[in-house]
């Protein structure tokens, strides 16, 4: 790992480093880390437990003498449907490993990221096969499937097991990067709480020679498993009934576009605000690895376990006009503000990966040219609203929960945490970017008054 090598630091080296580089506390601070480090995994089990034995329902003690019983029943569920086995940690762990190999190896455009502060403006570069990746395990998967050495049903089948192993990969990466990264490396912003820095991370820029491990934890392992697990639900309702239903599709469909335009856009994901200043601890690796492919998938689990959902043709057809217009708002908002990141760099590289969609790039657009040096767009999507690229992917997120319906509110759950994320993510963004660039950040407020709905809020 490049920031994991070094000589071994001083106890009075590493204890200037936490004073110099010390960071305010977010997340309710070491209490608040914690309780999210427990809740987590308890969470992801409690969802996975009302999918599986309670028609997706939310489900409670029914009395304060039924409380003991209740997590009898927990532990139980547990033991029966995800305790650790040989077959669920072999599966995560050859994707995970075949996934890093693949990633290291395979050919792409190389792209350099941002200067990075911290290490006096140096810059690296990442290679971008992400496009070349997906399109060879696609047919790889299912040639697997075909021949019987793994069937896709496998994936559900075993759902629980799988999960359990992806949580405990996810507890353990944090972990070992943490202790390699303040015993050899050079820890970054650290606040000097123990599992507040685990939460956070001490690593910026973990690297395994040519592996960029921040990039193959956010692009390579949450999405494709995420899609594969809705594939897994409607190959096996595929074999339990002969068909699949129109909103099980709907699931393959919102999870492919969505792993797919990760892939075909990579090229901008190195200029994100996850790469190039979000440190590789806890919060990124444990739902990289677990909670975002682990939990974005209950409304495919949920139509699954429910039988072959149908709903009325206008609202079947509703709900895919939704999931497409969300979709082009989203790809294109994304792409815009990173390929004009690109262009102000003069590293913008065009590419002709599908699907290329209409406004994509702007031409000739206008931006505020700041004082400290950066360039804050006012064009295409981004002259409506600062933050257009979250709400289409809300609205994509709401797509997910209406096509199951509204008898469940666990299908709504991604909707409503991404909802609490994004309203502390917009936060942070705010504050940082306001003492950044001063006034010319209230001049751009002035220019884009509003954050998320054009002329509403």
């Amino acid at each position: 790992m490049t920031e994991l090598k070094g000589e071994k630091r001083s106890s009075k080296t590493s204890s200037k480093s936490l004073q110099t580089s010390a960071e305010e506390y977010e997340f309710g601070g070491p209490v608040g880390v914690s309780l999210m480090m427990l809740g987590f995994p308890c969470l992801m089990y409690y969802f996975w437990f009302s999918l599986n034995y309670h028609q997706g329902k939310l489900f409670y003690p029914a009395s304060l003498e039924d409380v003991l019983p209740f997590f009898n029943r927990l532990n139980q569920y547990f033991w029966d449907s995800a305790a650790p086995t040989t077959f669920g940690f072999a599966v995560y762990s050859i994707y995970a490993v075949l996934s890093a190999f693949l990633t290291a190896i395979l050919p792409g455009p190389r792209i350099e990221g941002l200067p990075i502060p911290s290490e006096g403006g140096k810059t690296l570069w990442y290679t971008c096969n992400g496009v070349t990746y997906l399109y060879s395990l696609i047919p790889f998967s299912f040639a697997l499937h075909y021949f019987n050495i793994f069937r896709l049903t496998e994936i559900i089948d075993h759902f629980g097991e799988i999960m359990t192993a992806a949580i405990v990969w996810g507890f353990v990466v944090t972990f070992t990067t943490y202790f390699l990264t303040v015993t050899f490396g050079k820890p970054h912003r650290l606040s000097g709480s123990f599992i507040y820095d685990v939460f956070m991370g001490a690593t910026l820029n973990p690297r395994l020679g040519p592996l960029d491990l921040k990039m193959w934890a956010e692009i390579r392992v949450p999405w494709v498993v995420l899609f594969y697990i809705s594939v897994s639900c409607a190959v096996k309702q595929y074999e339990l009934n002969g068909y699949v239903s129109s909103t099980q599709a709907f699931m393959v469909v919102a999870h492919f576009l969505y792993v797919n335009a990760c892939q075909k856009g990579e090229e901008c994901i190195p200029t994100t605000w996850d790469i190039f200043y979000e440190k590789w601890g806890f919060m990124l690796i444990f739902w990289n690895l677990a909670g975002v492919p682990f939990t974005y998938c209950i409304s495919s689990i949920y139509l699954y376990k429910m039988g072959p959902v149908q709903w009325s043709t206008t609202y079947t057809v509703f709900c895919y006009v939704l999931l497409l217009a969300a979709y082009y708002a989203w790809d294109t908002t994304n792409s815009q503000k990173n390929k004009f990141r690109m262009q102000m760099r003069g590293n913008y590289l065009p590419r002709w990966t599908f699907p290329q969609l209409p406004w994509s790039v702007l031409k000739n657009p206008r931006y505020i040219k700041t004082e400290q040096g950066g360039c804050l767009l006012t064009d295409g999507w981004y002259r409506y609203a600062r933050k257009f690229h979250y709400t289409a992917d809300l609205f994509m997120a709401l797509s997910w929960g209406l096509i199951t319906g509204f008898t469940s509110f666990l299908p709504y759950f991604y909707l409503s945490f991404f909802i609490v994320v994004l309203v502390h993510r917009v936060t942070r963004d705010n504050e940082r970017c306001a003492k950044k660039y001063g006034k010319d950040w209230e001049k751009y407020v002035k220019t884009v008054p509003h954050i998320f709905i054009p002329y509403v809020f």
